[in-house]
């Protein structure tokens, strides 16, 4: 595979007005900015607006172990749901920060939902085993966080916020990371920088269906992983039971919140018979793998596109204030929460693996770091428990920027232009500059394969297939020149693809939500 994604002969604008660059705008990066010290010039890219991110997706909340939680539990719930792989230092740290990480957003302007007393309106979602999860605007969390957060950034003055800006690849001189290369307004660009960090969310757009919003095709994670960074649990993917069912998906699929089933609603077949208790002692509150595994084994059992969920039980005042925007989706939809059972199938949600960092998210090139969806601490195992994500990138984005602040200050910065030297001005003498392909097609391919055959149940010999068909493709790729961002994320989405099946091959065991039907017992318990 290529090191650098575009030919060097390019003529590349060269920036020097940042300290820091970090890329992506959700709320693992636009955390961070906020916790560097002011004093410093820091450039946040955004891929697209800055709206456009899983951060303001998120509507189950934020799970954090704070007054009464006994914190042995949380950390207890989330290794039961990572399948005992987790990284314990990485669970403790995810739990004993919270309380700090929650301060620190009500000090930002964060307003979590409070009850009639004035605490903290807390509710449970599966595998939690105590109340923890915290709520902005009933099921808007991650809208809640995120407006609070831009308007800070915004009014920042050390803060750039770069929208409709395609980071390409990460530049390193001795596996030093010297800057980031970029594609903006049609034009190529190189911020050379002392520190970046890679934000970029997650991969959910190689999989036909996903809840994830159009951008996140994991730029991030195949850059770094060109620069020479380590990735990690990349045979993890989670695909969240509960999505509302559409014949016509186009980009993503609207998420029903796991909260829903917290509250009480329970799933039920196409005949509408409730089914979960033959799958787990938890039922309906099992952890996310075992949940979308039972739900697809009833759709193939009765041929079925999707099952139910019933929150009828509950009357329309309660739904309209707990759950406004899935409320109003679903009456979208044509469906009344409070009357009618809502279709709901699989659809991948979130990713486990990513670049490997350690407690200070740190990878293993100097001066990168990566933080959030893309980044891998370990903290979630084999499958993420419900809500820890959006803690996750709150304490380890605050750690990175911790980290950051102590290192700069003893920061021997370079005034020499890397970026000019060898094995940058790398060039491919095969390029054919004159082959066109056509984006949507070669995309949509390599969705319905990783959709069909590295999904919620895989086998050996589905994978090996997609290896083969995916390494083929990459090898057809490599003979183009990338000249605009269409070219450079397929590239990505295929390479991150093959991290993807190389890792659920290597792993040689059913784990979580790594699932392989060689290597596992019957889905019925």
């Amino acid at each position: 595979m290529r090191r650098y994604l575009v030919n060097y002969n390019k003529n590349f604008e060269i920036e020097k007005g940042y300290d820091i660059v970090i890329i992506g705008a959700g709320i693992a990066g636009l955390y961070m900015s906020l916790m560097l010290p002011k004093n410093l010039k820091i450039a946040v890219f955004s891929k697209k607006d800055i709206y456009d991110s899983d951060s303001c997706l998120a509507q189950g909340g934020i799970a954090a172990s704070i007054e009464d939680d006994d914190r042995s539990l949380h950390i207890k719930d989330t290794i039961n749901a990572g399948c005992y792989v987790n990284n314990l230092d990485a669970v403790k740290i995810l739990v004993d920060e919270s309380q700090i990480a929650i301060d620190k957003l009500i000090g930002l302007g964060v307003d979590f939902d409070r009850n009639s007393k004035g605490d903290f309106y807390r509710s449970l979602e599966a595998n939690h085993s105590f109340p923890r999860i915290l709520h902005v605007n009933g099921d808007a969390t991650g809208k809640g966080i995120m407006d609070v957060l831009i308007n800070q950034v915004k009014s920042a003055e050390n803060i750039d916020v770069i929208s409709d800006i395609f980071a390409i690849d990460i530049v390193d001189n001795n596996k030093k990371c010297t800057g980031v290369t970029a594609y903006h307004n049609k034009k190529f660009l190189y911020f050379k920088t002392k520190f970046c960090i890679i934000a970029s969310g997650g991969i959910g757009q190689i999989f036909s269906k996903t809840t994830n919003v159009d951008v996140l095709t994991g730029d991030g994670i195949a850059m770094a992983s060109r620069a020479g960074a380590v990735l990690e649990n990349m045979e993890y993917v989670q695909f969240h039971p509960t999505a509302f069912f559409c014949n016509n998906v186009k980009k993503r699929m609207f998420l029903i919140s796991e909260a829903v089933r917290g509250e009480g609603a329970v799933l039920r077949n196409i005949y509408k018979d409730t089914f979960m208790k033959d799958y787990d002692a938890r039922k309906d509150m099992a952890p996310r793998d075992i949940v979308a595994r039972a739900i697809k084994d009833q759709m193939d059992k009765f041929k079925s596109k999707y099952v139910y969920l019933d929150a009828t039980m509950y009357n329309k005042n309660f739904l309209q204030h707990r759950f406004k925007t899935i409320y109003s989706k679903c009456k979208d939809f044509g469906v009344e929460m409070d009357e009618e059972y809502i279709p709901v199938t699989p659809a991948q949600h979130y990713f486990m693996g990513g670049i490997k960092v350690d407690m200070h998210s740190r990878t293993n090139i100097e001066d990168l770091y990566a933080v959030g969806e893309c980044a891998c601490t370990g903290v979630h195992g084999s499958n993420r428990l419900a809500s820890n994500s959006l803690m996750e990138a709150v304490v380890f984005g605050r750690r990175a920027a911790l980290d950051i602040s102590e290192r700069i200050k003893n920061y021997e910065y370079e005034e020499k232009n890397d970026f000019c030297r060898s094995p940058i001005e790398d060039k491919y003498s095969c390029i054919d500059n004159n082959r066109k392909i056509e984006f949507q097609i070669i995309k949509d391919h390599l969705k319905e394969l990783m959709e069909q055959n590295v999904g919620i149940i895989r086998n050996v010999d589905k994978l090996n297939y997609s290896l083969k068909y995916v390494d083929n493709k990459i090898d057809e790729l490599e003979n183009l020149e990338f000249d605009s961002m269409d070219y450079m994320e397929i590239y990505n989405m295929y390479q991150v693809a093959h991290s993807i099946i190389s890792a659920a091959l290597q792993s040689k065991i059913s784990i979580g939500s790594n699932y392989v039907e060689e290597y596992c017992k019957s889905l019925v318990k």
